[in-house]
């Protein structure tokens, strides 16, 4: 778990981390085989990959706690749409039994994260986890 109190940049977040890697095996999968020339389903899963990580960090840049719980649960729905997006990509044949449990695996393991951190946040009997950013 988490030690909030190492937590001084976005960098360390946990969620964060398991996105970005998360992210690197979105953009490997959809630049192989028939995925490739599949634009529109391509472009979308890495965009809302790439908007993980993304939200993530900019929620922490932000500095507030509860803006940064909008921008966490912002990155959350954008897991939400990997993972429907999987199946889509599984459905037509660009995705192999492995792929897609192993993707899968991952963008659960983000969310669960993310809810988790959310949680956290919102319930910090300390008024709330005031971060530091570099």
């Amino acid at each position: 778990m988490l030690e909030m109190s190492k937590v001084t940049k976005f960098e360390d977040i946990d969620a964060w981390k398991v996105a970005r890697d998360l992210t690197a095996a979105v953009y490997r999968v959809s630049r192989q085989n028939s995925f490739v020339r599949d634009f529109g389903l391509r472009d979308q899963i890495q965009r809302a990959s790439v908007s993980i990580m993304a939200n993530i960090a900019e929620g922490f840049e932000r500095g507030g706690d509860r803006e940064f719980r909008q921008f966490l649960a912002q990155a959350k729905g954008s897991a939400g749409e990997v993972r429907s997006n999987l199946y889509v990509a599984h459905d037509v044949g660009h995705l192999t039994e492995d792929e897609f449990h192993s993707l899968m695996e991952s963008v659960l393991r983000v969310s669960r994260l993310l809810a988790a951190f959310i949680q956290y946040l919102g319930t910090s009997d300390i008024g709330g986890w005031k971060h530091r950013r570099s």
